[in-house]
């Protein structure tokens, strides 16, 4: 992945789905970063919104990732 390019938010997720979607989409070729709200890794939760965690692609792979997912 190279550092100037872009990255999409293709869904978010609790933690530990967030790791499974990881490892689903790097078996596949395709690098993901996981973006963690603070209060996720602070206090492992996840509330209306707060503690979920961004699964972002490179945007060339958006198309790639959300098949892999089928979302």
């Amino acid at each position: 992945m190279s550092v100037r390019e872009q990255l999409v938010t293709i869904c978010t997720a609790r933690q530990v789905e967030a790791q499974i979607i990881q490892g689903r989409l790097e078996s596949e070729g395709i690098p993901t970063l996981l973006s963690y709200e603070s209060a996720s890794l602070v206090f492992g939760l996840t509330i209306d919104g707060l503690g979920e965690v961004k699964i972002m692609v490179p945007e060339h792979l958006v198309k790639e990732a959300k098949e892999t997912l089928r979302i």
